[in-house]
């Protein structure tokens, strides 16, 4: 066997490297029926992407895996309903839990606020600061 250190992320080579482990998880649990959850915010007039959330369902849980609120519009509730509109799709395709992960530098505090609760630390990470693990359970969809 050879192997091959690179610095290119090639979604090919990672869609090659991934599937064994898809089929080895498979066969070990139910499918995951993993589907990307993303909600763009753009600007009205040119339709250039600004920020948004990217994440994905699976398993019975929403991961967000980016959050980004435009610096102009921080503070006037639009990561709350971003994370809001999420949490709702994740709900209404059968999720009872969200999770995510952010910097101590971040915004572990505005989490805490929409009722999430830290479920690990990673310290040191970066160096002198820490990075955070955060969930809430989902209420059943209406």
């Amino acid at each position: 066997m050879q192997l091959l250190l690179s610095e290119q992320a090639d979604e090919a080579l990672r869609q090659a490297i991934v599937q064994p482990l898809v089929a080895y998880n498979q066969s070990h649990a139910a499918p995951s029926q993993s589907r990307p959850l993303v909600i763009s915010v753009r600007d009205p007039r040119s339709g250039a992407v600004l920020g948004g959330l990217w994440g994905y369902t699976s398993y019975g849980w929403l991961f967000t895996q980016l959050l980004v609120v435009p610096e102009a519009a921080r503070g006037q509730g639009l990561g709350r309903r971003l994370l809001q509109m999420a949490e709702a799709e994740a709900q209404a395709r059968g999720c009872h839990g969200a999770w995510l992960d952010t910097f101590e530098f971040q915004a572990r505090g505005f989490y805490e606020k929409q009722g999430y609760r830290c479920f690990g630390e990673l310290p040191d990470y970066p160096q002198g600061g820490s990075r955070f693990f955060m969930q809430k359970a989902l209420p059943p969809a209406l």
